[in-house]
């Protein structure tokens, strides 16, 4: 089947290269079959992708990351930030011609929210007034028990429990994504939504086939067909891009140094900081790590530089915090912990360990965590710190680390929204610890303050200060290691025009990629 399809997207020309179909676009960037199409069970990046090419929020990310109006033409905040009040668009329809009214996103909010929904990601409407009791069972989510109001066909009005200056940015997240009145136990199989895109095929494990949405009210999209492939193999993605077979590739990490030094796949590439961050966990709750100067040591002993160039070729920037450069509250004087292997010596000395401690760091099998491990491993033995190697599939080491079974953990995390409270909040408050996303089990008194003062701060400069403050607070007393920001590298086909690197998961919708000649973009 899928060999016919492409064959239909592509022809050949006299040079004998690959010249695409213009109507037709093949992107190769997930490799595992989305988990779910519904919403509300969206929580992988994969499903994510998927949900914003199919539905709408009342919000949108741009591929930069901004946040902009989507079903929602416009919205107004009341003087206190609790009451949001959004002004719906009037010309929505979801795929099946059925006019989009403010009853929709009620109705979608409760869903979502609804215990028998049986949920994933629900946390980003949490600060509605009621959502959280409602989802734990405690109401029932009518009449005034749950802030949501549609006084008309196009406004809604929600109430949060308190002020949240960043809410919008919440509901462009696929979990707030509006849905028909009618959903139906297949929903996941055959949604319909307000999206630019319409679910054509879902063939799992190989491809999800979508057609363009020709009456979509943001325009339709430039290009006829998307084609999401899913090929879990990364040299087998390379090779279909470099037969011509796929459009968009993401370029396997550990092959970033052959495509930056070949001229040929170095002519495809194009990059752009992402909201991700690579880190090593510090169980601050056991033995030795309690100690601040301990922790200090762990991170004056490791050559972040020599790793970032040695394990991606560069690919990426040093972390002095967890606030990315690109986003407000990220500190421009802040130095990272410097790599000096006698000022490391010198704190575990004072801490009192002059013969060294034993650690346990612990590690996914997914490449390249592996090596990463291996590499600090190498760094810690030269300053007495004796580190076990402990590996795991990727669900096993997330479950010890929340379960606080790990002292030193190696992790990512990639922003859900482009803003530095969802580093801040997840990574180091208090209210995370655990199985929250904080494995370092990291509490402080003066951190959680700022960060709570921040997501009350309507003034866009003023948060930024408080983020940057917190941020220093979690850094100076090594809340985590941070290792390196990411960045994002895709290989594009000459004939493809109009790709923006996403810098989050759900920020490119395809809507004006368009297909040209391959001779050039």
């Amino acid at each position: 089947m899928l060999a016919g399809m492409l064959a239909g997207t592509l022809v050949s020309c006299r040079s004998g290269e690959a010249t695409p179909d213009r109507h037709a676009l093949i992107d190769s960037r997930d490799w595992y079959d989305p988990r779910s199409l519904d919403p509300a069970k969206a929580t992988d990046v994969p499903s994510g992708r998927a949900v914003a090419y199919l539905f709408d929020g009342l919000t949108k990310f741009t591929p930069a990351g901004q946040v902009q109006p989507s079903i929602a033409q416009s919205w107004d905040v009341s003087p206190d930030g609790l009451r949001y009040t959004f002004h719906l668009r009037a010309d929505v329809r979801f795929h099946d011609g059925t006019p989009l009214r403010a009853r929709h996103v009620a109705q979608s909010f409760r869903r979502v929210l609804d215990p028998a929904t049986k949920g994933g990601t629900l946390w980003p409407l949490y600060p509605i007034r009621g959502a959280r009791a409602f989802a734990d069972g405690k109401s029932d989510g009518t009449g005034t028990t749950l802030g949501i109001e549609t006084p008309n066909d196009t406004t809604v009005v929600i109430t949060l429990d308190e002020p949240f200056a960043i809410f919008p940015k919440l509901l462009a997240m696929p979990v707030a994504s509006i849905l028909p009145d009618s959903v139906g136990p297949d929903f996941s199989e055959h949604p319909i939504g307000t999206g630019p895109w319409k679910l054509v095929e879902w063939k799992h494990d190989d491809y999800l086939k979508f057609a363009r949405n020709a009456t979509y009210f943001g325009g339709a999209p430039s290009i006829d067909t998307l084609i999401a492939r899913i090929i879990p193999e990364p040299s087998t993605a390379v090779a279909e891009f470099e037969a011509g077979t796929v459009d968009i590739l993401y370029v396997p990490e550990d092959q970033t140094r052959d495509w930056t030094e070949t001229d040929t796949k170095k002519a495809t590439m194009v990059s752009a900081p992402a909201l991700r961050l690579w880190y090593m966990g510090v169980n601050v709750t056991r033995g030795p790590l309690t100690d601040v100067r301990v922790r200090q040591a762990i991170a004056h002993a490791i050559d972040v530089p020599t790793l970032l160039a040695q394990l991606l070729a560069g690919r990426g920037t040093i972390a002095a915090g967890v606030i990315p450069p690109t986003l407000e509250g990220f500190d421009t004087a802040r130095q990272p912990y410097a790599y000096d292997t006698l000022a490391a010596r010198a704190l575990l000395v004072d801490a009192g360990y002059a013969q060294g401690i034993d650690l346990e760091l612990w590690s996914s099998q997914t490449a390249p965590m592996p090596r990463l491990a291996q590499a600090i491993q190498a760094y810690l033995a030269t300053v007495g710190i004796r580190i076990k190697l402990v590996q795991r599939d990727a669900s096993s080491m997330r479950a010890a680390a929340r379960a606080g079974q790990t002292d030193l953990v190696v992790k990512d995390w990639y922003a859900d929204y482009p803003d530095a409270e969802n580093f801040l909040y997840p990574l180091l408050h208090t209210a995370n610890r655990g199985a929250g996303g904080n494995v370092s089990f990291f509490s402080d008194t003066t951190f959680d303050r700022l960060v709570d003062a921040s997501r009350r701060e309507s003034d866009a400069a003023k948060r930024a200060v408080l983020y940057a403050a917190a941020d220093s607070v979690g850094y100076a007393q090594v809340g985590m290691v941070p290792l390196f920001f990411y960045n994002e590298v895709y290989a594009v086909q000459p004939w493809v025009r109009g790709f923006e690197v996403p810098v989050i998961f759900n920020g490119q919708r395809w809507e004006r990629v368009t297909m040209g000649t391959n001779k050039g973009r």
